[in-house]
């Protein structure tokens, strides 16, 4: 590795830990948001679509699980694309004033999101204990492994996004409703086998709803994709990539200028 790229992931480091510090130091209860929201919203939507609507009943006794572990997955992404979107405007000093490569701006912010996802899964474990439900090693791996590609999809989308967002602010906006739309369309709170079989093969062409499907299968019922859906996904997944970058290159040198 040369000097350039290390002096890069410092660069991408240090933007992470300032965002993440920023993000709580001037709440009452700090870092303590970073479990108690997704908890609340857990608790929520537990009481809701497991007391009420009954799926939490005798034939799903680990809906609570299932559910959270969405629940984790989808703040992570919606956390880490919104991040990544706004990173350019809000570090507009950044931009305007130094040089800094763009791309390490947008790279730190969504690893904000990593980091609380990472303290998140403290707790996910800690429920796993509760229900007396031990992952095997190969669902433990492929969740991590299903966890890495989403968090490369987010960044794939921020990197498409972050350019657009300095020209259209309500883009913001716009992806917020989107997300509740993605959320609702994904087995986040729901099992997917609730859907009918035509339905849930036009669900699983979603990355982001097979993602959440089958990091959930994996981690509790050891259930897995096939390896042909597995390579798809993949280079589904590369080829985003490819695209975003280039039209980040393409448009970050304009950026300055707008913001």
């Amino acid at each position: 590795m040369t000097k350039e790229h290390e002096n890069y992931r410092e660069l991408v480091w240090r933007l992470a830990k300032t965002d993440f510090k920023l993000r709580y130091h001037a709440s009452v209860l700090g870092y303590v948001w970073v479990i108690l929201k997704p908890l609340l919203m857990f608790t929520i939507m537990n009481f809701v679509f497991s007391s009420i609507f009954n799926m939490g009943g005798s034939g799903n006794p680990y809906y609570p699980l299932e559910l959270l572990t969405a629940l984790l997955l989808f703040q992570f992404f919606a956390e880490a694309t919104m991040t990544g979107m706004m990173s350019l405007v809000s570090k507009a000093q950044l931009v305007t004033k130094i040089y800094v490569p763009r791309w390490t701006i947008v790279l730190g912010s969504t690893m904000n999101a990593l980091f609380i996802y990472g303290m998140n899964l403290i707790v996910l474990a800690g429920f796993f204990v509760y229900y007396h439900k031990l992952p095997s090693f190969a669902g433990i791996s492929m969740f991590v492994i299903y966890s890495i590609i989403l968090y490369v999809l987010a960044v794939a989308f921020s990197f498409l996004s972050a350019p657009f967002y300095v020209r259209f602010r309500d883009l913001g906006n716009t992806w917020e409703v989107l997300l509740q739309l993605l959320m609702y369309s994904a087995p986040v709170v729901y099992p997917l086998s609730l859907m009918p079989l035509k339905i849930q093969g036009l669900i699983l062409m979603n990355p982001f709803a097979f993602l959440i499907h089958f990091a959930k299968q994996a981690l509790i019922y050891n259930h897995y994709a096939t390896f042909g859906h597995f390579i798809l996904l993949l280079l589904g997944i590369v080829f985003a990539v490819f695209l975003a970058f280039l039209v980040f290159r393409k448009y970050e040198k304009t950026v300055a200028e707008l913001i």
